[in-house]
């Protein structure tokens, strides 16, 4: 055989070869490019968390989306037991203050309501008492004289009924619970929903809907506990804190509105400009001395019917940035001053004073009995639709 046909056919053998790495590369390209596609894709599952005394099952939902940022939802109290974001270093933790067992959620948090949904009436209702329609109703009065979050048994105490749903933006879970006809001395049964969906571009967004059988008061909200630090990382005075309100809600010894309307420019309440928590929290000002800190309703700014921006809270070390968005009236920050160091929260470590806070969207306590502030009640064939959304960033 000529050199010059030898040469040609290794040359073509060579090139034959050449292609088909080519072509199992391809192959082996796509097959990662899928698994990873596969991977980041966002998705809900679910685990079994606990059984409760009854013998009824407690579920754990986790929703993820494509950056990593990881949902844990209990059904027990529609808690919100884990929220894993990541610092300016892309390190993720979890940011939200609980516990890894349905037992403490049981037994420990009866009085600090971590990650769960309180209603039927968030916050304080004075002696425990209202009247709608020519009737006075007596509720459970279990804050000391008042009665505090749907009272001995409300919604975070319940067991919800799940189910994953498609949202256009990320992955979402429904939770449903009826509260029959006088459940907690409250009137009408109340059918509530709550959706919770993580977006992609890391917001936790919660859909509120209730109806009811005959006319009630409702306030719905959501009690996390935030520590930008990641939980069980000391505590969050250093947090740098703005509350997008000018005016606030003043409160007597039991943390009850007094009814008036009140502004916040020269009080040690004022953050309308980024103030770091911890600047002002032990000072002598009445309403510090009242709650052992903050714990008070703030009375939004608002610009239209829509999501408007309530508060922004940024912890300088890691960088992370917390946004709340609502279309509620008034905000509840509470910095956590009856936590005392004897939980051992999610990360196995201890609590202290002052180690997480909260940012509860609402309409003002005592709503029902202070004719000037903003109406809670529910009537039959209304319904009962609000909306607050955690957007998590890093600066």
């Amino acid at each position: 055989m000529p050199s010059s046909v030898r040469t040609r056919s290794r040359l073509t053998r060579t090139l034959r070869g050449v292609f088909a790495l080519v072509a199992v590369a391809t192959l082996i390209l796509v097959a990662m490019h899928h698994a990873q596609a596969a991977a980041v894709q966002p998705k809900i599952t679910r685990k079994q968390f606990g059984t409760l005394a009854d013998g009824r099952k407690v579920d754990l939902y986790t929703l993820r989306n494509s950056h990593g940022m990881r949902v844990n939802i209990l059904t027990y109290g529609g808690i919100l037991q884990s929220i894993q974001v990541p610092d300016r270093q892309g390190k993720f933790a979890n940011v939200v203050l609980g516990f890894n067992n349905l037992s403490d959620y049981v037994n420990k948090s009866r009085t600090t309501y971590f990650g769960a949904i309180v209603g039927r009436y968030a916050n304080r209702i004075a002696k425990g008492r209202f009247t709608l329609g020519g009737r006075t109703y007596q509720l459970a009065t279990n804050d000391g004289p008042n009665h505090l979050h749907g009272g001995d048994q409300g919604f975070d105490k319940r067991l919800w009924t799940a189910r994953p749903v498609k949202r256009p933006h990320g992955v979402g879970l429904e939770l449903t619970y009826t509260s029959p006809d006088g459940e907690e001395h409250y009137p009408g049964t109340l059918r509530t929903k709550v959706v919770y969906t993580l977006t992609r571009d890391n917001k936790v967004r919660m859909d509120y809907t209730a109806t009811t059988s005959k006319p009630t008061i409702v306030n719905l909200t959501n009690h996390a506990y935030f520590n930008l630090h990641g939980e069980g990382n000391g505590t969050i005075l250093d947090h740098r804190l703005r509350i997008y309100a000018s005016h606030y809600t003043p409160v007597d010894q039991t943390l009850i509105p007094t009814g008036e309307i009140a502004r916040l420019k020269g009080t040690p309440l004022d953050f309308r400009k980024a103030t770091t928590i911890g600047s002002r929290i032990d000072g002598k000002d009445q309403q510090i001395v009242y709650s052992g800190g903050y714990d008070h309703n703030y009375v939004l700014n608002r610009h239209g019917r829509g999501l408007n921006l309530a508060a922004r809270v940024v912890e300088p070390g890691s960088g992370r940035v917390l946004k709340v968005l609502t279309d509620q009236p008034g905000l509840q920050f509470y910095s956590g001053n009856f936590l005392d160091g004897t939980l051992r929260g999610t990360s196995g470590r201890l609590y202290p004073k002052r180690s997480g806070f909260t940012l509860e969207s609402q309409h003002f306590p005592d709503s029902p009995n202070h004719r000037n502030f903003p109406s809670t009640v529910l009537r039959p064939g209304d319904v009962y639709r609000t909306t607050t959304v955690y957007a998590f960033s890093t600066k």
